[in-house]
C-alpha cells in the first residue's frame, strides 16, 4: 500500500503538471483537486476490508474537506504578500487546527456530508479572481522532476510518520493535501501570485468532484455491492467535475463579455461590438 500510495501521488503531481502546461493553471488545479489519489486507494480497500469500515473511512476523510479549503484559503490570500514557505507554513497551520477541531466535534453523517459539499464553492467565494487563469505555460522538465522529488518526499515522510504516532494525530497528517501543498508552492516562486491563485481556485474546484465521489461511495455501499457503488461513485465524480468546468467556462466567457462591452475602446470604435448608429 505505501508504494501504491507513492505512485499515485507521483502521477497526480505529473499530470497536474502536464495539464498545467497546457491548459493553464486553474485546469491543473482543478485536476489535482479531484480524488486521483483516494480512489484507487479506496478501490484497493474495499478488496480487503468490509464495506463498513471503508464507509466509515470515507465519512472521516468527508469531515476534512472542510479543513482542506481552509487550507486552499489561507495559501491563496497569503501568496500575493508572502513567499511560499511562509503561505506553506501558515495553511498547514491553520489545517491541522481545523482538522482537529472538526475531528473533536460530535456529528451527524448529514451534518458532515453537508459541510462537506457547501465547503469548496465557500473557498471559490473566499479567493480573489485572478485577472488571467487560462493558457499554456511553460515549465521546464527540471522542474517537474524537483516537483515529483518534492511530492514523494513529502508524502513518505507524511505515511512513516503517522505509522509511528497515535491514530489521531496520524489520521489528520494522511489528510494533509500533498499535492495542494507541492504545486503552488512551485508556481508562486515562478509564476507569481495571481498565477498561483487560479491554482489554488481550480483545486477547489476539483474539490466537487472530490466530495461528489465520497458521498455516493458513501451513500452507495449501503445499497450495492462494492464494484457497483465504486463505479457509481466514480461516475459522479466525473459528472460533477465536468459540470464544474462546464460551469467556470460559461462564467468566464460571460465576464469576457462583460468587460469587452465596458471598456473604452469598445465605446469610441462602434465597428468593434456596438451597434450602428
Amino acid at each position: 500500500m505505501f508504494a501504491l500510495k507513492l505512485s499515485l501521488v507521483a502521477a497526480t503531481i505529473w499530470l497536474a503538471t502536464l495539464v498545467t502546461r497546457r491548459l493553464g493553471h486553474a485546469l491543473g488545479g482543478a485536476l489535482s483537486g479531484m480524488p486521483m489519489i483516494l480512489a484507487p486507494i479506496l478501490g484497493v480497500l474495499l478488496i480487503d476490508l468490509p464495506t463498513a469500515q471503508v464507509r466509515a473511512i470515507a465519512l472521516a476523510t468527508l469531515a476534512c474537506v472542510p479543513a482542506t479549503v481552509l487550507f486552499i484559503v489561507v495559501y491563496g490570500r497569503a501568496c500575493v504578500r508572502w513567499p511560499w514557505p511562509v503561505c506553506l507554513l501558515m495553511a498547514t497551520a491553520v489545517f491541522l487546527l481545523a482538522a482537529s477541531a472538526l475531528t473533536q466535534v460530535a456529528r451527524s453523517a448529514g451534518w458532515v456530508i453537508a459541510m462537506a459539499a457547501v465547503a469548496p464553492g465557500l473557498g471559490l467565494l473566499a479567493l480573489s479572481r485572478p485577472a488571467h487563469a487560462g493558457g499554456a505555460v511553460p515549465i521546464p522538465r527540471s522542474e517537474l522532476a524537483w516537483r515529483l522529488a518534492a511530492a514523494l518526499t513529502m508524502a513518505g515522510a507524511v505515511m512513516l510518520s503517522a505509522d509511528a504516532l497515535p491514530a489521531r494525530v496520524s489520521g489528520l497528517l494522511l489528510a494533509i493535501p500533498i499535492a495542494g501543498s507541492i504545486l503552488p508552492s512551485f508556481t508562486l516562486p515562478r509564476h507569481g501570485g495571481q498565477a498561483t491563485v487560479a491554482l489554488l481556485r481550480g483545486f477547489a474546484m476539483g474539490l466537487h468532484g472530490f466530495v461528489a465521489f465520497l458521498v455516493v461511495l458513501y451513500g452507495a455501499l449501503g445499497a450495492l455491492p462494492a464494484a457497483w457503488a465504486f463505479g457509481l461513485a466514480l461516475a459522479g465524480s466525473a459528472a460533477t467535475g465536468w459540470a464544474a468546468y462546464r460551469l467556470r467556462q460559461r462564467g468566464q466567457a460571460r465576464r469576457e463579455e462583460t468587460d469587452r462591452s465596458d471598456s473604452p475602446t469598445a465605446a469610441t470604435h462602434p465597428r468593434r461590438g456596438l451597434p450602428k448608429q
